[in-house]
């Protein structure tokens, strides 16, 4: 049975038919993997639950499916991560049905081949379309322009940056209006060096090998070229120092020539004494309390920069490059160090002054970089900022929305 034969046998039973607390939100993305769109959506349901609303997510599921439910949340599965014009247009009609049959106020699709389906769906049933633009996306020919296009065909806009609000507005044209910037959160209960115990510190530091009392340079994120795990080893060898351990974190998802390429830029540059490439990581948390300087070398413009937030939630010192929403979440001079893409050695000097720091610079630096991210990035702010965009929605169209 495929997802969509799976769909037609569940759309009646995928949702109690109990009677709704309050406005009933529909989020549809393509499915429920892992990333930054997935999270958000689990946060986001969480969030609805404790407010007294109804949440519902629609994907073609996955691992993920289980901490939506225990969010208090119900899953419907949908062939949502198809982008076959002929299944996109079926899934407008399944989404006009669940619109109807379980009272849905908002629906908020996350992901472009969704977004087509909720319009068709909308424009069927008249419920409020909210989109979130989660990247800048590739626009190079017309064609691709148009299908990206219809993230700003919605009532409401999200980006999750100003970068991404003014790519918004620059590229397609959309109503400043009914764009709306809510940035990512990200979770400050997890992401808190006083819950981090020094076992998970020490079980990871030895499974790394990490000798003691050298400083640790750590560039989290996928292995892929955008980045920037090259242009980084280039400013070590600048750096030249011999004393300093860099831990790449990331897993090369099936990128195995990339994976290659590092290893032998490794050895060419002579830094494979200090530089390991580790894997994926299951405890950032506690990855971030070994760094004594976190660097994000993206070569191209981050939509919003994940890593940089959460080890300035973590009290780190970061090294972003000068651009997209880096320019955001890093304070130069206060909570870290911006330097141009792709320039080695900006990069080395940065890493020079970082790694300069006393325990009073540094220590003064964590307090500043903690506060920006408490005042700005968590994830209750996320959610509670969407809510209100929510009610705000609800309150246009004159329904009644839960406080």
């Amino acid at each position: 049975m495929n997802v969509a034969d799976k769909f037609e046998h569940n759309s009646s039973t995928a949702v109690p038919s109990a009677e709704p607390t309050g406005p009933v939100v529909l989020q549809v993305l393509p499915a429920l993997e892992t990333g930054g769109v997935e999270r958000g959506t689990v946060d986001m349901a969480a969030a609805l639950t404790d407010a007294g609303w109804t949440a519902l997510v629609a994907s073609s599921g996955g691992p993920m499916v289980r901490e939506v439910e225990r969010a208090g949340a119900r899953h419907i599965v949908l062939p949502a991560d198809s982008k076959n014009p002929f299944v996109m247009w079926a899934n407008a009609g399944r989404l006009a049905r669940l619109i109807t049959e379980h009272g849905v106020d908002i629906l908020h699709a996350r992901s472009r081949a969704p977004a087509w389906s909720a319009l068709g769906a909308r424009r069927r049933t008249g419920v409020k379309l909210v989109t979130t633009f989660h990247g800048a996306y590739s626009a190079r020919t017309p064609i691709k322009r148009w299908y990206n296009s219809v993230m700003t065909r919605s009532d409401s806009v999200i980006a999750i940056s100003s970068y991404i609000g003014a790519e918004i507005t620059a590229r397609y044209g959309a109503d400043p209006g009914r764009v709306h910037v809510i940035p990512r959160g990200i979770d400050t209960d997890l992401f808190d060096p006083g819950a981090v115990s020094a076992e998970r510190l020490i079980d990871l530091a030895t499974q790394w090998r990490l000798p003691d009392g050298a400083p640790v340079i750590m560039l989290p994120g996928r292995l892929t070229r955008w980045k920037g795990q090259r242009f980084l080893l280039e400013a070590l060898a600048r750096l030249d120092r011999r004393d300093v351990r860099c831990i790449i974190v990331g897993s090369d998802q099936g990128r195995s020539a990339y994976g290659r390429q590092l290893e032998s830029d490794i050895a060419r540059l002579g830094v494979d004494n200090i530089v390991h490439v580790v894997g994926h990581c299951r405890d950032m948390a506690a990855a971030y309390m070994l760094a004594d300087v976190v660097v994000s070398a993206s070569i191209e413009p981050e939509a919003f920069g994940r890593i940089a937030v959460e080890a300035q939630a973590m009290g780190r010192p970061v090294i972003a490059t000068d651009h997209g929403a880096a320019r955001e979440t890093v304070v130069p001079g206060e909570t870290g160090w911006l330097v141009p893409p792709g320039d080695a050695g900006a990069m080395s000097e940065a890493l020079r002054q970082a790694l300069a720091l006393d325990t009073e610079a540094r220590e003064e630096m964590a307090d500043r970089a903690m506060r920006h991210v408490q005042a700005k990035y968590t994830k209750v702010l996320m959610c509670a900022r969407t809510i209100d965009l929510y009610s705000q929605l609800l309150a246009e169209a004159g329904t009644d929305a839960a406080t």
